[in-house]
C-alpha cells in the first residue's frame, strides 16, 4: 500500500523526524480540531462530539487530498447519513424510542439499522460522495444514540464546524486541501 503524499508542515515533520514527526502532526491537528468542537459544545451546551468525527478527522489529516476527505464528500456523506438515519427511525416507529443500549436489539431497531446503512452506502455511491465515516453516523442515528430531530440538527452543525476547522488547520499548515472537491 502506497503512503499518501505529504504537504507543508506534515511533510517537513516527516522529513525531519520520520514517523514520530508524522504522528506529531496527526496528534496536534486532531487534538486542535476536537478542542475547537469541544469548546463549542461547552459554549452552546450541545453535544457536538460524537464517534464518527474521529475517523473523519483521521481522513482530513492523514489523507487530506483524498476524495473521501474532501469537504464535499464529508458534508454530503454525513448529511445523507443523518437524513437517512432519521427517516429510518421514523419509518420504523423509533423516533423517540429508547436506544438499542437501553432497550436491547428489537426487530424494528435491526431493520432501521440495516436499511439505513445499506441505503446510505448506495446513495453515497450514486452521488459520487463516498465518505466511510458516514456509515458510523447513520448507525449512531438508527441505533437511537442521537436520533431526535434536534440531536440530528446538532450533529449536522458539528459536522460543519469540524469540516471548517479541519480545512483551516490543513491550510494553515500548508496542505492544499481542496475548498470543496478533490476534483477541483
Amino acid at each position: 500500500m502506497t503512503e499518501p503524499e505529504r504537504y507543508g508542515l506534515h511533510k517537513r515533520l516527516l522529513e525531519r523526524s520520520g514517523t514520530a514527526g508524522a504522528t506529531l502532526h496527526l496528534f496536534a491537528a486532531s487534538t486542535t480540531a476536537m478542542v475547537v468542537s469541544g469548546l463549542a459544545a461547552l459554549l452552546l451546551k450541545e453535544p457536538l462530539l460524537f464517534p464518527s468525527l474521529g475517523p473523519t478527522l483521521y481522513l482530513f489529516f492523514e489523507t487530506p487530498m483524498a476524495e473521501q476527505a474532501s469537504p464535499r464528500n464529508t458534508l454530503i456523506g454525513h448529511f445523507v447519513a443523518l437524513l437517512v438515519g432519521l427517516l429510518s427511525v421514523w419509518a420504523f416507529g423509533l423516533l423517540y424510542a429508547p436506544s438499542v443500549f437501553e432497550q436491547g436489539a428489537t426487530p424494528s431497531r435491526i431493520g432501521a439499522a440495516a436499511l439505513s446503512l445499506a441505503l446510505t452506502e448506495v446513495l453515497l455511491i450514486l452521488f459520487g460522495a463516498k465518505h466511510a465515516p458516514a456509515g458510523a453516523t447513520v448507525l449512531i442515528v438508527s441505533l437511537g444514540l442521537l436520533s431526535t430531530p434536534g440531536r440530528v440538527l446538532t450533529m449536522a452543525l458539528s459536522i460543519v464546524l469540524l469540516t471548517v476547522t479541519g480545512w483551516i488547520i490543513n491550510r494553515v499548515s500548508g496542505v492544499p486541501m481542496p475548498v470543496w472537491s478533490s476534483r477541483d
